[in-house]
């Protein structure tokens, strides 16, 4: 019988897994986030456009997401017990379903105006993120893409390349978006399309960043040898995992741009606000997303190994460190509101002042949830790790949409408190989805684990 790895081991193993993968996702979001400033100080109508747009991306970005999700504890699990063929056949399949997906939902960026004007936004704020998401939207492709070979890499505990290739990646993107937004360096000045334009490029160059390092980090798998070639039973494992985990993707991230289209009705100040707060909020909830990715290839190791303690002990210390950023979170969103939302907006705009006071209230909702949003990523990784992603589909399709978004319309319009009130109806969708979750690990997870 296999030794117990004591908490100090479990603790320096998640670190250890941890800390390249939380750094890594936070790179990855500094590039929106870098949008969202430069764009903030270009023109407040660019903001509210983008703000509009990246939602919409965003959610057909996490949905296709999940088929790469979906090889991280087949991978770790086939690595562990020396299956090399296993580990290559579901990422190619991953690559082939990522490409399927990017090319069904390019034409909704190609569209959307139509699409942003028939959920009722403003037609000239329609227009500007329709012409953003022609340029913006073929990113998907090369972007999903990169999230199969990083969920490879991670399994494969190669955290490191992964932080490397996106904080280069960060880095340029913010000197393209400094040269083509604004025009510097004799650059043209192409306002929003340059930040669609620097956003494309990077990730292109990006993509052929990770695949030049597995093919030299990682040749034993022969990952591109024969791509063309299709793994119908690869292909429909990775399928029947992946797509729970798209649509559990698509129920969180439907409900924040579900929201984002709240605040629109509201008018352009609240989009604009709204912009900001989720953009702070998403940069916090990364750590947890990378967290929940250790989570996941940490409970598929000891599921495969059929040891319950181990999982248990694994579970318990993730989740506390998830708690404890979570916690370090609250107090900063309640100590400096108006410095973190004032980063956002140009000095000099006239209605800065009617977007930091809304943009401050928001943040203080988004304290509220900051535990709740913690706790069910993390309560879907632990559960991913068991392989478990069907039921766990439909809790979130139900905390989210019924109860968090029918919230958010009742408290935001019914009872008139507007932007505060669709926020509050978040706070609810991300509560009863962590409960809900957590109370399925502990139960029927741990279960699962003991093989009763």
């Amino acid at each position: 019988m296999a030794r117990q790895m004591t908490n100090r081991a479990h603790f320096r193993a998640i670190l250890r897994l941890g800390l390249p993968l939380i750094a890594s996702h936070l790179a990855q979001m500094a590039v929106h986030v870098t949008d969202t400033v430069m764009l903030g100080w270009y023109d407040v109508d660019a903001l509210a456009a983008v703000s509009l747009a990246v939602p919409l991306f965003v959610v057909l970005f996490l949905v296709g997401s999940g088929f790469a999700w979906a090889i991280t504890p087949v991978i770790a699990a086939a690595a562990a017990s020396g299956q090399g063929a296993q580990v290559r056949r579901v990422t190619r399949m991953a690559m082939w379903l990522s490409a399927l997906f990017a090319a069904c939902v390019m034409p909704l960026f190609l569209f959307s105006d139509a699409l942003l004007q028939a959920l009722g936004q403003r037609g000239d704020l329609a227009k500007q993120a329709a012409a953003y998401l022609t340029v913006f939207g073929w990113s998907i492709f090369p972007a999903l893409q990169i999230m199969v070979l990083k969920s490879y890499l991670s399994a494969l505990e190669h955290p490191r390349a992964i932080l490397v290739v996106t904080l280069v990646a960060a880095v340029a993107n913010g000197v393209l978006n400094y040269a083509l937004i604004f025009g510097n360096w004799g650059a043209p000045e192409m306002g929003i399309f340059g930040a669609a334009v620097a956003s494309l490029t990077i990730n292109t160059l990006s993509l052929a960043a990770l695949a030049a390092y597995c093919m030299v980090a990682t040749r034993e798998h022969t990952l591109f040898r024969r791509l063309w070639r299709p793994d119908w039973e690869a292909f429909c494992r990775v399928f029947s995992l992946g797509w729970p985990i798209g649509l559990t993707s698509l129920a969180e991230a439907g409900l924040f741009s579900a929201v984002a289209v709240l605040m629109g009705w509201l008018g352009k100040v609240e989009l604009a606000a709204h912009g900001i707060a989720i953009q702070l909020a998403s940069l916090t909830f990364i750590v947890h997303v990378g967290l929940s990715q250790v989570a996941t290839i940490r409970a598929g190791q000891a599921f495969g190994r059929g040891d319950p303690e181990d999982l248990r002990r694994g579970a318990i210390l993730v989740l506390a460190i998830s708690a404890g950023f979570a916690l370090a979170t609250v107090v900063l969103f309640l100590a400096a509101p108006e410095f973190l939302v004032g980063l956002f907006i140009d000095p000099t705009d006239p209605e800065r002042p009617q977007v930091l006071a809304l943009g401050v209230t928001l943040l203080a909702v988004a304290a509220l949830f900051q535990l709740a949003d913690g706790g069910q990523v993390m309560a879907l990784g632990l559960l991913r790790g068991l392989q478990d992603t069907r039921v766990p589909m439909m809790i979130a399709v139900i905390a989210y949409w019924p109860l968090g978004l029918g919230a958010a319309y009742y408290l935001g319009f019914e009872l008139g408190f507007g932007a505060t009130g669709v926020w509050l109806g978040l706070v609810v969708g991300l509560g009863v989805a962590a409960i809900w979750m957590m109370v399925r690990f502990w139960t029927r997870g741990m279960r699962l684990a003991s093989g009763r």
